[in-house]
């Protein structure tokens, strides 16, 4: 499969900002232009890019170019030719494009050295599949014979999904596959009546739009005491974990929802991108956490005492320079960092003899070679 083309419209952040400086400022040493991909415009993680990019133009006058991008290839493409600095993203464009799993998998793609800066693990939203209310389904097991968006080049938003699914019991085999190919497509789809379900955080903005269109919203819950369906949900998705959301539509000013989420967005760059740039990004995040809190619905999980340092992906040494200054990075961090270190290069070197070998089924013999060089690693064996 060849990489979706980038289509995208340029966000200047600085032209969407206006007032006196805030008080905030940085010891962060930054060129005066910075370039990020992100989700589709409206989504969670392209309103909260932009919110600070307002941050870094009204502080110290950089501005942020945040270019939107339809799913996890389009997103990740430009971050690999070099072409912006970072990417904030999801577990699409960190998690399985470190692992070369679903279209990055494809021979022009595979394994990625993903490193990361920052991540939302905010915990104030969930990561879920919202279904039209109109339809009055009650749990997820209800989706079996509707229609679910499957968006073309987007892993991440696809596997969550399917994560879903099995909570509920089913497979994209019990219900309509209708594809679209973009993150904001699919939900102006629910919105059209073209689709039941789509994937999205609680506090994106086309959830809002949804919820308030005359189909309306309803997430279904996640029980964290459902030991069977948790199961089934984190052997698609090991990263997701039973959470109760405050914030997103339908959510403001509730008791909350319990559903499941995972770190979101995540800012990444790769083990080329520039270690003082990363350093000084990954400062300036920080330092101006208080002009941005707040900016965006679920912002807040940027905070520094939020940050996982033992996650599923390994951290730039950019940022651990940053984590070690600010006395936050162990020894037991830097264990895990260079275990999963270990782990991409299993895969790049697995990926490298199948090249050689040059296999007439591709796609089947890269998951088979992938399987078989994490387990004869000792690497937990994951898609």
């Amino acid at each position: 499969m060849k990489p979706k083309k980038f289509m995208c419209l340029l966000a200047s952040v600085a032209v969407m900002t206006a007032g006196p400086a805030l008080a905030q400022s940085t010891t962060a040493e930054l060129p005066k232009q910075l370039s990020w991909t992100a989700y589709d415009t409206g989504s969670a993680g392209y309103n909260q890019a932009v919110a600070i990019g307002a941050a870094l133009q009204d502080t110290v006058g950089v501005n942020l170019r945040v270019l939107p991008g339809k799913n996890d290839v389009s997103r990740t493409e430009p971050l690999r030719q070099g072409k912006v600095d970072f990417s904030a993203t999801g577990v699409g464009g960190s998690f399985m494009a470190q692992e070369g799993a679903f279209e990055f998998g494809a021979e022009n793609w595979g394994p990625q050295p993903i490193r990361v800066l920052l991540a939302n693990n905010g915990g104030a939203i969930n990561l879920a599949v919202g279904v039209a209310a109109d339809l009055g389904i009650k749990e997820y097991a209800d989706l079996k014979g509707k229609r679910v968006a499957w968006i073309v080049g987007a892993p991440a938003l696809n596997v969550n999904t399917g994560a879903y699914l099995a909570y509920g019991g089913l497979t994209w085999d019990d219900v309509e596959r209708v594809e679209f190919g973009g993150f904001g497509a699919s939900w102006k789809g629910l919105i059209e009546n073209q689709v039941d379900a789509v994937f999205a955080s609680t506090n994106s903005g086309m959830a809002y739009e949804a919820a308030s269109s005359p189909r309306g919203l309803f997430w279904p819950p996640v029980d964290p005491e459902n030991a069977e369906g948790l199961k089934r949900m984190q052997a698609i998705a090991p990263f997701f974990v039973p959470n109760k959301a405050k914030v997103g539509a339908t959510i403001d000013g509730t008791d909350g929802y319990q559903g499941a989420g995972y770190a979101y967005p995540v800012l990444v760059g790769t083990d080329t991108t520039d270690t003082d740039l990363t350093y000084n990004m990954t400062k300036a995040m920080v330092e101006l956490f208080d002009a941005y809190n707040g900016k965006a619905p679920g912002i807040g999980g940027w905070a520094l005492d939020k940050q996982d340092m033992t996650w599923v992906v390994p951290y730039h040494d950019g940022a651990i320079r940053y984590f070690k200054e600010a006395g936050i990075w162990n020894d037991e961090a830097q264990a895990h960092n260079d275990r999963l270190i270990a782990r991409q290069a299993a895969l790049k070197a697995a990926w490298d003899e199948l090249k050689a070998e040059k296999p007439a089924n591709w796609e089947e013999a890269w998951a088979e070679k992938r399987r078989a060089a994490l387990a004869a690693g000792g690497f937990e064996v994951v898609f």
